[in-house]
């Protein structure tokens, strides 16, 4: 069973019927891309940890899983728990979608981290606007993919952005935590039988402040030997914090020049923006999708890697504007290296400026020798598509 049938799921859909398995999905879009593909679908909320379970005890599933998405893995975990499945635990599934828990689960632990402050209400804000050190980053404790992360100068600035985190955070509650200024990496793991296994470090590029959304992935990391070895470490160290005992995780740091590589967060699940499902195969030859599968299955993932290549992502940027006409896709894809170019506005949507990862309009994928070769070609591809606004 894979809770969620949207794109970002597709992969995981497709693969489990390659590997000849039933499948069913769980979706509150009647609409969403990945149903016609599975053989039951369920219609309920992947967030709704109840319909999950109720939709599992109907299907009666040997495996269930969600891809590269946070909030579902708490019904993944709980239907695990109550149909003796292999995931992770309802805890460890708290923990890593919960940014406070997360974060007090690393200082529990010794893990390199941010000074934090948990924020109910504006109340508590006011209380400790004139406290701390700035900037600062506020975001929502229960969110993904940028939702409501805003980089703040001032104290005056952190309580008038207040609104915009608050509003993304689910349960209300944001948190505020000390700014880390450095490169950002991306750990794909996968923990096999408690073995926690590195596949890959990805260096990310984002927009920068005040959002920070990921506008880029490349691999593998060009890191010094010695920061990537240390980068891996607290890797390790998150893991074992939020107490991932099977099964993919992915995990963000930050290298800072003062402190050296600490902890973002984590995810007890998949890379998103096709880290895990595009670029690891792509520069290592592991099927992470497969290995997914097989571990919720209960069977042992091949995570050995066949190949030394390197891969990229970039996404596009386009000013704000209603989306007319796309030209020179085709010619695009006929560079040597690329291997995917998607777009996730029509013609006719509305383009705003980029806020969050939603706000993204589409990509191209390359693979080369060298990941500073993928990027060229991906920089290269974007260069020959056109994108006109209206």
């Amino acid at each position: 069973m894979v809770i969620g049938a949207s794109i970002l799921q597709l992969p995981a859909i497709l693969k489990a019927k390659q590997m000849g398995h039933t499948v069913a999905v769980v979706d509150y879009n009647p609409q969403a891309v990945g149903i016609p593909f599975a053989d039951t679908y369920y219609n309920a909320s992947t967030m709704d940890e109840d319909a999950v379970l109720n939709a599992a005890m109907e299907f009666q599933p040997d495996g269930i899983m969600t891809l590269a998405t946070d909030m579902p893995m708490r019904g993944v975990a709980k239907t695990s728990d109550r149909m003796h499945l292999h995931s992770i635990s309802y805890d460890t599934a708290v923990r890593a979608t919960d940014k406070y828990e997360m974060i007090q689960a690393f200082k529990r632990h010794g893990v390199p981290s941010p000074w934090y402050y948990k924020i109910d209400s504006l109340t508590d804000l006011q209380n400790i606007c004139n406290q701390i050190e700035y900037p600062c980053i506020m975001k929502p404790t229960d969110n993904a993919g940028s939702h409501g992360v805003v980089l703040v100068h001032t104290p005056q600035e952190l309580i008038s952005q207040y609104e915009y985190s608050h509003q993304c955070a689910r349960h209300g509650r944001v948190i505020v935590e000390q700014y880390l200024d450095g490169p950002e990496v991306s750990v794909e793991i996968m923990v096999v039988n408690h073995q926690i296994h590195i596949l890959q470090i990805t260096d990310k590029l984002t927009t920068g402040a005040p959002y920070f959304v990921e506008l880029g992935h490349s691999q593998p990391s060009q890191l010094p030997f010695d920061q990537q070895e240390q980068i891996k470490h607290i890797a390790q160290m998150a893991c074992e914090a939020i107490g991932i005992q099977t099964g993919p995780a992915h995990v963000e740091i930050k290298v800072t020049t003062q402190h050296g590589p600490m902890m973002i967060e984590l995810g007890a699940r998949m890379g998103g923006d096709n880290i895990t499902t595009h670029l690891v195969p792509l520069s290592t030859g592991i099927d992470m999708v497969e290995g997914t599968i097989r571990l919720a299955l209960g069977e042992s993932p091949n995570i050995t890697p066949a190949l030394q290549q390197a891969s990229a992502i970039r996404y596009f940027q386009a000013s704000e504007g209603t989306l007319s006409d796309i030209t020179g896709v085709e010619k695009a894809k006929a560079i040597p290296g690329v291997k995917e170019i998607t777009f996730t506005k029509s013609i006719g949507e509305k383009v705003s400026p980029i806020r969050c990862s939603n706000d993204r309009i589409g990509s191209v994928i390359a693979q080369a020798k060298t990941p500073q070769e993928a990027i060229r070609i991906c920089e290269q591809a974007i260069q020959t598509i056109s994108i006109h606004l209206k």
